[in-house]
Parts: structure tokens; sequence; C-alpha cells
């Protein structure tokens, strides 16, 4: 199993924070875009690393075409020699019009779209074929020799997607090359929904499961004290509400049987009462969704779970957490 591991997107921080996690051991790290350009800091990771794996953990497709996209990562998957991997996710309607005023609609079937665009486009940069891609959503039909980057030593990027409905997941399955699960997903969630829906994808496209890669950002709960795991849980749960708020994600709660959870998170969020919907998150609804252990027991726990399911790991922990604390876990999972 592929261990991996998470940066900020701060440039300033980029490239020791990637050293030290190459250091460590990981065989990955993830750069997420929330508050700045995940691209940005793994060139810096790139530079500054030698084996460890990068990727956005996620982009997002739709404030971008499927041409810009193409350019960036093609460029960065050169630079860091074959190891970027391209992390997409679509976001939800109201940042894509509000946000980035760019177009929403059919997300599943334009992101379906939106893959095959780019890989039409970098078989053009790699094999010199005729772009002419008529999509839905997308066209790309001209490509002149000043604009063509030719072909790439280390070819064109591998194409992880996010995903937590069955229809996005289902799009991985067909033209993805890795699924990124969502942190808010349970083992019972990725077993029963999740693994059906990827391989109802694999099986349109002729395609098996070795053909993606199923990677897990797991939340955990532990620390070496009483005191570092109670604010553990509490960093958790907060986490975790935060994401049952929202209507998207609906289905993981009514998977379990906590549809009206998602109500009542939901209202208390629109009134901006952030402490009160942790509150909400019980001992049972934390230990669904979070393994919660002893610093030495993680690693058992997170086998338990999922060593038969993903591909890659990666540790959600949205607390401030002791720098070595998760070492052992990381030698534990690599060697099992």
């Amino acid at each position: 199993m592929l261990v991996d591991g998470g940066i900020g997107s701060d440039l300033a921080r980029a490239a020791k924070a990637a050293k030290g996690q190459e250091d460590l051991g990981f065989d990955g790290l993830w750069a997420a875009e929330t508050n700045h350009d995940p691209f940005l800091a793994l060139t810096l990771a790139a530079e500054h690393t030698e084996r460890i794996q990068l990727g956005t953990g996620i982009a997002v497709a739709f404030a971008r075409s499927p041409m810009t996209l193409a350019t960036t990562a093609y460029n960065l998957n050169a630079f860091a020699e074959g190891r970027f991997l391209l992390g997409l996710g679509s976001q939800i309607k109201a940042h894509i019009t509000r946000r980035f005023a760019m177009p929403w609609s059919h997300p599943a079937a334009r992101m379906r779209e939106f893959i095959e665009a780019m890989h039409a486009i970098w078989d053009c940069w790699e094999h010199g074929t005729k772009l002419d891609f008529r999509g839905e959503f997308y066209e790309h039909t001209l490509m002149t020799p000043f604009f063509d980057p030719g072909p790439n030593p280390h070819g064109s990027p591998k194409v992880f997607l996010a995903a937590v409905g069955e229809l996005m997941t289902q799009v991985a399955g067909e033209v993805a090359d890795g699924l990124l699960c969502h942190g808010f997903t349970t083992e019972s969630y990725l077993r029963e929904v999740t693994v059906p829906a990827i391989a109802k994808g694999l099986d349109a496209r002729g395609r098996t499961r070795t053909d993606v890669e199923l990677s897990l950002p797991a939340f955990i709960v532990t620390g070496s004290t009483e005191e570092a795991m109670a604010a553990a849980a509490t960093g958790v749960r907060q986490q975790i509400a935060f994401y049952g708020s929202t209507p998207a994600y609906r289905g993981v709660l009514e998977h379990h049987g906590w549809g009206d959870l998602q109500t009542e998170l939901n209202g208390l969020s629109k009134q901006g009462r952030w402490v009160e919907m942790g509150e909400l998150i019980d001992d049972d609804v934390l230990a669904t969704f979070a393994v919660v252990a002893e610093p030495d027991q993680v690693a058992a726990g997170l086998l338990a779970r999922f060593g038969d399911v993903v591909d890659r790991l990666s540790f959600y922990a949205p607390y401030q957490a002791e720098p070595d604390l998760f070492a052992a876990t990381v030698e534990q999972l690599k060697s099992a």
C-alpha cells in the first residue's frame, strides 16, 4: 500500500514541507486548491524532491478549460520528471458559477468530457494527431506548431478524479487513472456504494480494477495524551459536521440512516453556528467516519477497515498534531 502525505499551498513553506515528507518515507503528497494555487506549490516541491509523487488534491476542473489545465499539467509533469498526478474535482455549482463565473451543468457528463478532451490534446502533442475534439460541452479543433509543446519525455500525467456520488464515481472508472475518495467516506459507504460504482464504470469501458488506483484520506483521531486525543476528536467532529452540512454529501449520511442529521447540520450552518454543529457528531458517528485509536494502533485500525480495498492511504487529521505522530504509522502501513 502506498502512503501519502500532504502540504499546504503556502509557497513559503512548500519546498521544506515536501522535502520533509519525502524524508519521512511518504510515497506521495497532495496539495489542495483552497486559498492558494496548488500548482505553484507543487512546482517548488518538484524542484526540492527526487522520489515522491506530487498531486493536486484537488484542482477545480470546471474553473478552467481542458486546454488550460492540460497545458499546466503537461508542463508540471515534465518538470517533475513524471511524478505529477493531476487530481481533479468538480466543486459545487455555487462556487463554479458565483466564485469562478464559469458554466455549470451535468457535472458527471461534463467531467467525463473534460478528461477526454485533455487526453485528445495530449495525444495531439505526443503523437502529432490532428486536434479535432467535438463534444457537448467542449470543442478543441485548433493547434498550430507555435503553441504545440511537442512530446513530453515523461508522457502525460495520470488523472485522478475526486468523487462522492455514484455518477461521478462511475466516470472515474470510465476515464480516470485513479479515484480520490472524499474524506467524508465510511468503510460501509466505500464498500457498498463506491466500489460497485467504480466497477460499473470500468465495465463500461472494458477496463479492470488494476487500471484505477483508489486513494482515500482517512479521518484519524489520535494523540499521545488524553488532552491531545480530546483535541483531535473535537477537530474531527467539526470537520465531519462541516461536510455533513453540505447537501451534496447527504447520501453518505443517508446510507447510515442519518439523513435527519444532515438537515439539522445544514440549518445550523446557515446560522453560522459552527461549534454547535460539531457537538451534534456523537461518538457513534465519529467512530464510523474516523479511526479512533492510540498512536501505535492507528495502522492496525486503518488496515482493518481499508487494507483490502484501497491502494493509497493518507491521514486526514484536522488538528494540531506532534510532528512525528504518524511516523510509525507510515512504516507499519508500508510494511503491511
